[in-house]
């Protein structure tokens, strides 16, 4: 009888070392796709096939800016129809990270009517007389992970729900993390994104492009030297 015991314990104990490995090998698996998703850039929500990865979920033309500065306002509804009825001009609803948006690009004393007010990011530099366009994503990124060296033809704005974000541009780092200032980069330079600290970073994301350029092209002339690694 103490044979069999023995038997069952060792047949089962290389059975959870079987497990265990596989378990490692598809992590690893699942994490290098991660990675290679990131490195080509966001996607498009429809494309969607994991919670990880950068999502492009709408784009929104917005025309020609005044002179005067313009802001980002974050503000949440408890259903889609109550955040579609608050709309105003420069608005777009979205729905992201569980929640339902109202993202409006206005001026900086504009006020939506009902929901809740989650932030107002800004002034984002843009050019007067120039017109844009709007384009909205979620980024879920675990940490460690990198997006592919980038630029945008326009400022990049993000508001982090959970964890923090480090971007590298040729200007220095910046980091963006949950309950902190808002991060703001203005168009042209190119730029890396590291997943910092230990806990998943989510966040929404704009990038308020020239109408006429692509928001967002990946870049090989630039490396970055590794600020956001340490």
């Amino acid at each position: 009888m103490v044979e069999g015991w023995v038997a069952r314990g060792v047949r089962a104990a290389r059975f959870r070392v079987k497990f265990m490995a596989t378990f490692a090998a598809c992590l690893i698996a699942g994490i290098a796709m991660c990675d290679q998703a990131i490195a080509q850039g966001c996607k498009p929500i429809a494309q969607r096939s994991a919670d990880v990865g950068c999502w492009i979920i709408t784009e929104a033309s917005l025309g020609v800016f005044p002179g005067r500065p313009i802001y980002w306002h974050l503000d949440v509804y408890a259903t889609r129809s109550a955040a579609e009825k608050a709309k105003a001009l420069g608005s777009t609803v979205v729905e992201a990270l569980g929640k339902v948006w109202l993202f409006t690009i206005a001026e900086a004393d504009w006020r939506a009517v009902g929901g809740e007010r989650i932030a107002e990011i800004g002034p984002l530099p843009v050019t007067a007389g120039s017109a844009y366009a709007a384009q909205y994503m979620e980024a879920t990124f675990m940490p460690g992970m990198k997006s592919g060296i980038h630029q945008h033809s326009g400022p990049e704005a993000w508001y982090t729900l959970t964890g923090e974000m480090c971007l590298e541009t040729p200007d220095g780092a910046m980091v963006g993390r949950a309950g902190g200032a808002p991060v703001i980069v203005p168009g042209g330079p190119p730029m890396e994104l590291t997943a910092t600290g230990s806990a998943i970073r989510r966040a929404v994301v704009l990038v308020l492009h020239d109408a006429a350029q692509p928001a967002t092209t990946l870049v090989h002339d630039w490396q970055p030297k590794g600020l956001c690694s340490g």
